[in-house]
């Protein structure tokens, strides 16, 4: 279970940026962004600047660092909560309590991804955005 969470907390941001690029229709927030692996594969379709690409640049990389600090308290978290719970009483307070820093962490982990297709979204000039709309709603090429 741990390792499922950590998992998913680490790939979140580019597999549901993924997700969001096939299936735009299904998430109204989501089609709103741009995920970073789709502004990177498109980048000269929709004629990044170079200032662009170090912003993106910079900017990923930043938040992946962080994504990692907050990965990190989540798990540590996580396995505080399964020690509570896998005793044979479990203390109700004392779950809770630690449920509230679990649910803290996932919320700090999504703010920060949210910040990150914030500032994706702002750097991008509105016809960057549609080009990046318009390539998102075609199907994949193989």
């Amino acid at each position: 279970m741990r390792a499922g969470v950590l998992c998913i907390c680490a790939a979140f941001l580019f597999a549901a940026g993924a997700a969001h690029a096939q299936q735009p229709d299904q998430d109204p927030i989501g089609q709103s962004f741009f995920a970073p692996e789709l502004v990177i594969q498109h980048q000269e379709a929709i004629g990044l600047s170079a200032e662009q690409k170090d912003y993106f640049k910079t900017e990923i990389r930043a938040a992946q660092l962080k994504f990692t600090e907050l990965q990190w308290k989540l798990q540590d978290e996580m396995e505080k909560l399964v020690t509570l719970i896998k005793q044979p009483r479990v203390d109700e307070q004392q779950v809770l309590a630690q449920l509230e820093k679990v649910l803290a962490a996932e919320r700090e982990i999504k703010r920060q991804q949210v910040t990150l297709l914030v500032r994706i979204k702002n750097k991008l000039t509105p016809e960057q955005q549609g080009k990046l709309s318009e390539l998102r709603s075609k199907p994949p090429t193989k």
